[in-house]
């Protein structure tokens, strides 16, 4: 009997040898799909992980302290010679503000998005928002109750230029269908909007850069003569004050 027992324990004991190929496998698996995840992450130029905290909140409503009060301001108008964020970037196709800066809210681009949506059910295509609510809009205190200063929160918006982009679309739809998407969805929103395409002349202020260059722009307008014209023109006759020309004094 007890040698039946030693044997047993014997051969129990031998199975317990290590096995290499498990344990390579085993260790191999991640790190293969780590490398595959890094790979993927240099492919499309993103980073792997971030050492900022990340940032909680939607484009429609931030995650920003309300209680704190913030001037609502007035949209930077882009004169003096930048083109930031009036062209099509990501998508085919987008919708411009044409006639004045201003602020729009989130209840008026939220009714938009959903617009576009509702047109192009169905589609398969890629919306893209340009733009953020991140402007805290307050009840002026008068309005509420007596008194001077601020009142309470009301709602979110964001400032929007003139000729800027406010929507991008990227996918397989025909052109006909993204203009009446962004037909109805500038009927929502406040303001003049038109159609733009990716590869459009961009716009500085409200001078569209088609054939018009930002150093043309920059030159200035009033054009002085040349040297030669200059040095080769005669100068004119200066009378003194007091005293009479040769026509005034012949008869």
């Amino acid at each position: 009997m007890a040698a039946t027992n030693s044997s047993a324990f014997l051969s129990a004991f031998q199975r317990l040898r290590l096995c290499t190929s498990t344990s390579l496998r085993q260790f191999r698996a991640p790190v293969l799909r780590q490398s595959k995840t890094l790979e993927a992450a240099r492919r499309l130029n993103v980073r792997a992980f971030s050492t900022t905290s990340p940032v909680f909140g939607t484009w429609l409503e931030p995650s920003l302290n309300r209680k704190k009060k913030m001037a609502k301001g007035r949209p930077r108008v882009a004169t003096g010679g930048s083109t930031k964020g009036t062209t099509v970037i990501w998508g085919d196709y987008g919708i411009r503000m044409t006639d004045h800066h201003r602020r729009i809210s989130a209840k008026h681009l939220k009714m938009a998005e959903d617009t576009i949506k509702v047109r192009l059910r169905g589609e398969k295509y890629r919306l893209y928002k340009r733009k953020c609510c991140n402007v805290g809009v307050y009840v002026s205190g008068n309005e509420m109750r007596m008194g001077k200063g601020k009142g309470s929160f009301d709602h979110w918006a964001t400032r929007m230029a003139v000729s800027q982009v406010l929507f991008e679309i990227k996918g397989r739809i025909h052109e006909q269908i993204v203009r009446d998407a962004f037909r109805l969805a500038g009927n929502k929103l406040p303001g003049q909007w038109e159609f733009v395409k990716k590869g459009d002349a961009p716009v500085v202020g409200i001078t569209r850069l088609d054939g018009v260059t930002l150093e043309d722009l920059k030159r200035p307008r009033r054009q002085i003569a040349p040297a030669e014209l200059l040095a080769a023109s005669s100068p004119t006759a200066v009378t003194e004050a007091g005293s009479t020309s040769d026509a005034s004094r012949s008869p």
